[in-house]
């Protein structure tokens, strides 16, 4: 199991659930204010890449956000920590289409690293620049409930059902939710040992926030946002424009679910901005509508 060397506060990185990414840059605009006691009205952050703690200004932001009143609900990956633990206890990650391939001694690991290690790691953080979260995974109240997405992925989950009351619970007590990727496995006979399941991250940004109803979904990463096929910044992207570029291949590799995160959260939610989290203040910016990364609408 992992000894608790595995310090991480300030500095956690991810690439998530996903694999290497080949597309990124920053996009535009939008304001907003959330102060209802509910989840409606609040915007979702997912953060990864290395937009998990010390090196940049993500958890300052999501504090001073909360400060402001405007209503937060953070999920969070762990890919590259989990890939630094595998390699420890001598496990070789493996990737297909962007997502991580996950077998039992995997899905220890990925249980272990996201709920454990990453979740409290950033809860300790956000508390102790002033803030109020607490800490959850899918599984925790039944939040996240999955099915096998595909059996060459191993214990990889698809996101079938959301049920959103312990996330509006703990918002309605002032505090931001902090959620891990991992998932109640749905209905079927299956060993114990196989009841949870690994969720990509930004899958299930997108589908929490479709289930709230939430303003807006920001994805926090450490690109700048889609690329075109010159690698250029593409500021705004419409669902067409999005699932063309994933059909001729310019969008790729880890980018993937986060384009198809953005647009299962379109199904409800006003707007979702792919950007930049190593960028000072990039959750701030985004908020308050500066033109940065790549807008999907």
């Amino acid at each position: 199991m992992m000894d608790s060397s595995a310090h991480m506060a300030g500095g956690l990185h991810e690439s998530g659930e996903d694999g290497p990414q080949h597309n990124t840059h920053a996009s535009e605009e939008e304001p907003s204010v959330g102060e209802e006691p509910d989840a409606v009205g609040a915007i979702l952050v997912k953060i990864g890449g290395s937009t998990l703690g010390g090196h940049d200004t993500t958890l300052q932001d999501v504090v001073a956000l909360q400060q402001q009143g405007v209503r937060q609900v953070v999920v969070h990956g762990g890919g590259k920590i989990i890939t630094d633990w595998m390699a420890r206890q001598g496990v070789r990650p493996k990737f297909s289409g962007g997502l991580r391939v996950t077998d039992e001694p995997s899905l220890d690991i990925v249980i272990a690293v996201l709920s454990g290690l990453v979740n409290k790691s950033l809860v300790a953080s956000i508390n102790a620049r002033g803030g109020k979260s607490i800490g959850l995974s899918g599984v925790d109240g039944g939040m996240l409930k999955a099915e096998i997405k595909d059996p060459n992925l191993g214990l990889v989950g698809c996101v079938v059902e959301v049920d959103p009351s312990p996330i509006e619970a703990v918002m309605a007590a002032g505090f931001v939710p902090i959620i891990a990727p991992v998932a109640v496995r749905g209905p079927a006979p299956y060993p114990e040992s196989e009841s949870m399941l690994n969720v990509n991250a930004d899958t299930v940004a997108g589908e929490i926030a479709s289930a709230i109803g939430a303003e807006r979904l920001v994805m926090l990463t450490d690109v700048e946002g889609v690329l075109d096929s010159s690698r250029r910044l593409i500021p705004r992207l419409t669902r067409r424009q999005a699932e063309g570029l994933m059909h001729s291949k310019v969008i790729d590799g880890g980018m993937v679910p986060k384009i198809g995160a953005c647009l299962k959260a379109l199904e409800s939610v006003q707007m979702t901005h792919i950007v930049d989290g190593r960028q000072p203040n990039a959750l701030m910016d985004a908020f308050a509508g500066k033109a940065m990364g790549t807008r999907l609408d």
